[in-house]
């Protein structure tokens, strides 16, 4: 699977929610619909998101120094973290506590069709979003369901764009429900359901976006199918009799360390060692995606004790 980061879907989604914040802050300033100020806190914190996913890239492309041999990869699992718990404390307990504070203290919405039109408005721009995003990731999932592309990709920005997309719409369609009951039925009780409602959505998607992010963060191995492709590639090699043992870590979405030994021809002379080594290397890059760093040690397979 490829790692790429998405940046075009992440700059369309940071786009297209700026204007959505926009739009909705004035709608919640007419209303006073607290469907309007959940949706709007949503799209700004959604908007800080994709400025820490860029942030992250931005970092993570740093050449390696003394005290960071192995590069800054990682800043890209961290900014992936930190949208999880951005999501989680600013956009999902703010909409559960003004959910539960509107069920508590009723208020009725004032101009529900400056909120309604502005929603429609807000559905279209977060629709080219989500457009965006799953045209760009298309081309690195392959032929996965959509779950297993969010849980398997070793890149977090195109999985938390796609969530992220995907719960705003199911977000704007929750407060077009609550705001257009609200104003049909005159009950302002809806109004709070759809915040409510926002609220517990945006922490589920919130819940998902962190556990996949801190695995990668604390260090996952590559994707079994990397994983098998390497493998192969070892055991392929010229004068290669076994892989003994074999470990891998994602240092960042592109970057992989490899460490490996395998068994050679107890026959082979100290320049043939070398060469197999170099030979096997060579193998492993061409069946790897990402860029390697690669560890390889030679040994020599034990033949099994005869019992006595």
């Amino acid at each position: 699977m490829s790692t790429g980061g998405g940046t075009k879907a992440v700059l369309a989604a940071l786009a297209a929610n700026l204007g959505i914040a926009l739009a909705k802050f004035v709608a919640f300033l007419f209303t006073r619909s607290s469907s309007m100020l959940a949706e709007s806190i949503h799209s700004v914190a959604d908007s800080g998101n994709q400025a820490l996913l860029l942030l992250g890239q931005r970092q993570s492309v740093r050449p390696a120094d003394e005290d960071h041999p192995f590069g800054f990869g990682r800043s890209r699992y961290i900014a992936g973290f930190l949208v999880g718990i951005v999501l989680f404390t600013v956009g999902g307990l703010f909409s559960v506590y003004e959910g539960i504070e509107k069920l508590r203290h009723p208020h009725h919405l004032e101009s529900p069709l400056i909120a309604i039109v502005i929603l429609v408005f807000a559905i279209g721009l977060e629709g080219f979003s989500f457009r965006t995003a799953i045209t760009e990731a298309r081309h690195h999932k392959g032929g996965e369901s959509w779950w297993r592309f969010v849980r398997d990709a070793r890149a977090p920005e195109l999985p938390v764009v796609l969530l992220e997309d995907f719960a705003a719409l199911i977000g704007l369609v929750l407060a077009l429900a609550g705001v257009g009951l609200t104003s049909l039925l005159d009950d302002p009780l809806w109004d709070a359901a759809g915040t409510l409602a926002i609220g517990v959505l945006l922490l589920v998607v919130a819940v998902v976006v962190a556990v996949e992010s801190y695995g990668m963060l604390v260090g996952e191995a590559a994707a079994p199918a990397v994983v098998g492709a390497i493998r192969a590639a070892l055991a392929a090699a010229p004068s290669v009799t076994a892989v003994l043992d074999m470990r891998t870590l994602h240092l960042g979405p592109d970057e992989l360390l490899v460490a490996a030994k395998i068994g050679l021809d107890p026959g082979l002379t100290v320049a043939e060692v070398t060469a197999a080594i170099d030979e096997a290397e060579r193998l492993l890059r061409a069946a790897a995606p990402t860029t390697c760093r690669v560890y390889l040690e030679p040994d020599i397979p034990r033949a099994p004790v005869a019992a006595s």
